[in-house]
């Protein structure tokens, strides 16, 4: 019951009321107490009182919608809270490995709890338009690819290639992607190259949810 529609409800029982308690008049102009007065003030009491327990479990009964509405929305807030940010870290030369392989990235400095930090795989938890980047940092004498990789197929790649001029490089790329729930997300350090980190954290792989869809 909506709020206007409690108050024309409370509006009618004040009428049916005061109607009630209306003394009559006599015709020399005294007022005239019928013996039905009694009676119809108990019952115009009865059903004020019946009226206003209606209007007071109605009123219930909205409070109790509009907190589950409350609870609703919250819980959709806290699904879209999706993001992380993490490293390599620690670890000084990986590779170089025969095939591909995925990278760890287990220094987390944020995570909704989508990536994980022991695997280095992020698992959508909501269909929606996200945002990934990558970073990687070797030593020029050695060649780095990185892929971002989907449910095991190839969305972008960043490469350095070797350099007779020895010093430390850094290769990055990022991309926007539809994802559906339970897809993976993970980048790959490419057969037969390097990459490094060190407590610097230059070898990075971010992710977040732009907008649900």
């Amino acid at each position: 019951m909506h709020g206007t529609s409690l108050q024309k409800e409370a509006d009618a029982v004040r009428r049916r009321g005061a109607a009630c308690a209306q003394p009559t008049g006599d015709k020399d102009g005294g007022t005239i107490q019928s013996s039905g007065d009694a009676d119809c003030g108990a019952a115009e009491a009865q059903k004020t009182t019946e009226q206003l327990y209606i209007i007071l479990r109605a009123v219930e009964a909205k409070l109790s919608d509009t907190q589950t509405e409350i609870e609703v929305l919250k819980s959709q807030v806290q699904v879209n809270k999706v993001a992380f940010g993490a490293s390599i870290s620690t670890g000084g030369n990986i590779g170089p490995f025969n095939t591909h392989t995925i990278l760890i990235y287990k220094k987390a400095f944020f995570n909704t709890g989508s990536y994980n930090p022991t695997t280095g795989i992020f698992t959508t938890p909501v269909k929606g338009a996200y945002y990934f980047s990558f970073s990687g940092h070797n030593q020029s004498t050695k060649q780095m690819g990185l892929q971002l990789m989907k449910n095991g197929e190839r969305m972008i790649t960043g490469f350095n290639h070797v350099d007779a001029i020895d010093r430390y490089e850094t290769a990055t790329n990022g991309m926007t992607l539809q994802l559906e729930v339970g897809d993976q997300v993970y980048v790959i350090l490419m057969a037969g190259t390097w990459i490094h980190d060190n407590d610097n954290s230059q070898s990075t792989f971010i992710g977040h949810l732009l907008f649900p869809l």
